[in-house]
């Protein structure tokens, strides 16, 4: 079994943080001041 850091922030600060960065959920362009997740979203991706 693989232990975890003990840490201060709870499933759902881990849960947002990974919304955050992940491109197809619309927490990330939130956190970079969209409303939403534009329709043309995979092309304002940085890939």
């Amino acid at each position: 079994m693989t232990s975890s850091i003990d840490t201060d922030t709870s499933k759902a600060d881990d849960d947002n943080h990974s919304n955050q960065l992940n491109e197809n959920n619309d927490a990330y362009w939130e956190s970079r001041g969209y409303d939403e997740r534009p329709d043309d979203w995979d092309k304002n991706s940085d890939d």
